[in-house]
């Protein structure tokens, strides 16, 4: 069958468009305060009954409205786009758009949903492709390609799209439709992303009066339902207070314009309390949705500025969200990057120092915040390594550029959605390159397919962690037992209640701001199969050495040795293992497991060297056990020679 010609196509869009045009009636006015400044014709002709003429004055208004800023796309916007690029990826969005080409979630591609949109196509079991094909993302490249190309036909696609949207998915159609078309979380997301759409498209001879009170009267309903249906907590009740306030201040025009802003600012100043540990993290520990939170308060507060009212704010409000920005770089490696803990992902250093810059204009005097914003030429920074002591985040440190040293652990309390059974985990940063990524997120949720891919990346096998039988952790609650910093040695030791009549004690040593020593623990009656779990970056060729060694083999001498030091039999084994960077993006990469059984009450210790080197000449490191040493009473005494050259470790593991 052959396709209709390109005309017939946007002729068929043009009829369905004129179709949805409603007559305009006084209830039709009823969600707009006609008592705003500026509104007095809209406001004259109403009470006359002139709906057309007071419908046509409204559209005036919006046209020629300047006293209301969007943060990023106005009315005025002629100069900044009229035949400016608008980027490849955006242009490609908008022409796909015009033959209903979407893609709703950026790991997958672009989905064909045919020439009479079926908003109900579901082409891959992953909610996210069809909670997110909501979130209708492509409209803001329409609204771009309008202005840079002037080209009617994008407004047209979007006038005909957000009408056919609007039809096809009424709140109240099944509840199956509205558990994806009217999730809170897509709600909100729209409700975000709408004004500036709406700004870019208003001028356009094809955005008639009766189109303007329809886009206005299901905007009010999309606000008014996420005040009504806020989700419980966690990240997403944050990012629909955030846009539930930014719509009362962007659209003041709204008769519930101001109960909206009460709504956002009174949610966001509970949950901040809430969702924020006393250190500054945000409680689902996870890196990613951290600086999200910290985009979301951040949001918030600026759109409370436009409307005036940033005092109902208080300054504990603005001290939390900077004492965020500080976990954030407490928590960086030198390449920008935070470790991909839970649900997290690596991010390009551009936008990273594009926040961290937009964060220093807010708190210009944050020497920390500078340094980042300026990629160190400006600011500074007086400390190395840094305790989160309540999300349990512990970074050893010897520096802040590319040739230093970092290893970010987690030992946390119960995490929220975002966090993965993983205590104990860590990445490992050296001379600018991470050889110890994280697993990172695959997928989030779906059918049992891809619940399946989810739960691999959630094993607490695949983590720099110890394992009974290979299980995942029951227990995610790390109790810290002594943090301490010095010039040559840097200690932190937690137990987390792994499993049944298990718990795990890990004790990190960094040792003359070069080498990790780490002493784990497994203390209890439970018996059975114990093992500690190392990943490799998936490019660093590793060698097998049957002395329980396992290093890398970079051509640019950058290597790292990982070294079981026990004197009883332990068994090296190489695991599958995979990390994802991006979402539905998997690379298969080195995991091994050092193991041994525990048979008995009596506790089991492992003893691994974490030691990067310079060169292709593995060093030859041993361990001897001196007087006093005892691993289960937490007293060290050691001695470590590593190429001949011997060193003496005397500490304890407890406060």
């Amino acid at each position: 069958m052959k396709k209709a010609p390109a005309f017939i196509f946007f002729l068929l869009i043009a009829c369905f468009t004129n179709a949805q045009e409603k007559s305009i009636t006084k209830e039709s006015f009823d969600n707009i305060n006609l008592n705003y400044p500026g509104l007095e014709n809209v406001n004259k002709n109403v009470t006359a009954g002139k709906y057309d003429a007071a419908a046509q004055d409204l559209l005036l208004y919006f046209r020629n409205r300047k006293n209301i800023k969007h943060p990023d796309f106005n009315v005025g916007d002629e100069a900044r786009f009229r035949g400016k690029d608008i980027g490849k990826a955006n242009q490609e969005k908008a022409d796909n758009a015009l033959v209903h080409k979407f893609q709703p979630q950026k790991g997958y591609g672009f989905f064909d949903y045919g020439t009479d949109i079926n908003w109900d196509l579901w082409p891959v079991k992953d909610n996210e492709v069809r909670w997110q094909l909501h979130r209708v993302t492509w409209w803001m490249p329409l609204a771009m390609a309008y202005r840079s190309s002037g080209d009617e036909k994008y407004a047209k696609e979007w006038i005909f799209e957000f009408n056919d949207w609007a039809v096809k998915n009424p709140l109240g159609k099944s509840q199956d439709n509205d558990r994806y078309a009217w999730r809170p979380l897509e709600v909100s997301d729209r409700i975000q992303s709408l004004p500036g759409t709406f700004n870019l498209f208003v001028i356009s001879p094809n955005f008639t009066p009766s189109f303007l009170l329809n886009f206005l009267n299901l905007y009010n309903k999309q606000v008014a339902y996420i005040t009504q249906n806020y989700t419980k907590d966690g990240n997403h009740l944050l990012f629909e207070a955030q846009r539930v306030l930014g719509a009362g201040a962007i659209f003041p025009e709204f008769k519930q314009a101001e109960s909206w802003r009460k709504s956002g600012i009174e949610i966001l100043n509970r949950e901040i309390k809430k969702q924020v540990y006393p250190d500054g993290t945000q409680f689902e520990l996870s890196p990613v949705y951290h600086v999200a939170s910290i985009d979301i308060f951040l949001k918030a507060y600026n759109s409370a500025k436009l409307a005036g009212v940033e005092k109902e704010f208080p300054d504990s409000y603005i001290k939390t969200i900077e004492n965020m920005m500080m976990v954030t770089a407490k928590i960086s490696f030198p390449d920008y990057n935070n470790p991909m803990f839970g649900d997290s992902w690596i991010q390009e250093k551009s936008s990273r120092l594009k926040q961290f810059q937009s964060w220093s204009k807010v708190f210009p005097n944050n020497q920390v915040i500078k340094y980042f914003a300026t990629d160190g030429k400006e600011g500074a920074i007086d400390f190395l390594s840094t305790e989160l002591p309540d999300a349990g985040f512990y970074t050893f440190r010897n520096g802040w550029k590319d040739k230093s040293t970092v290893l970010i652990l987690k030992a946390s309390p119960p995490g929220e959605f975002h966090a993965q059974p993983d205590n104990g985990t860590f990445e490992l940063f050296v001379n600018g390159r991470n050889f110890m990524p994280d697993a990172g997120v695959f997928v989030y949720s779906g059918d049992a397919e891809i619940m399946k891919q989810r739960d691999w990346y959630r094993q607490t096998r695949i983590h720099n962690t110890l394992t009974l039988d290979n299980k995942n952790m029951l227990i995610t609650n790390a109790h810290k037992d002594k943090w301490a910093t010095g010039k040559k040695l840097d200690v932190l030791t937690y137990t987390n209640p792994s499993y049944t009549d298990l718990k795990h004690q890990r004790s990190v040593l960094f040792i003359d701001q070069k080498y990790f020593l780490i002493i784990d623990n497994a203390i209890g009656t439970a018996t059975g199969n114990l093992g500690v779990h190392f990943v490799l970056k998936e490019d660093s060729k590793p060698v097998f050495d049957q002395a329980n060694k396992v290093y890398t083999t970079y051509a640019d001498s950058n290597n790292l040795l990982i070294q079981n030091l026990n004197t009883d039999k332990v068994l090296l084994k190489e695991e599958q293992g995979k990390v994802s960077y991006a979402y539905q993006k998997e690379i298969e990469r080195p995991l091994f497991v050092f193991e041994k059984p525990k048979n008995d009450t009596a506790s089991q210790q492992f003893i691994s060297i974490v030691y990067p080197y310079d060169g292709n000449k593995v060093p030859q490191i041993t361990i001897k056990p001196n007087a006093g040493n005892d691993f289960e009473k937490g007293n060290i005494n050691l001695s470590i020679t590593i190429d001949g050259k011997t060193s003496a470790i005397k500490t304890t593991l407890e406060q």
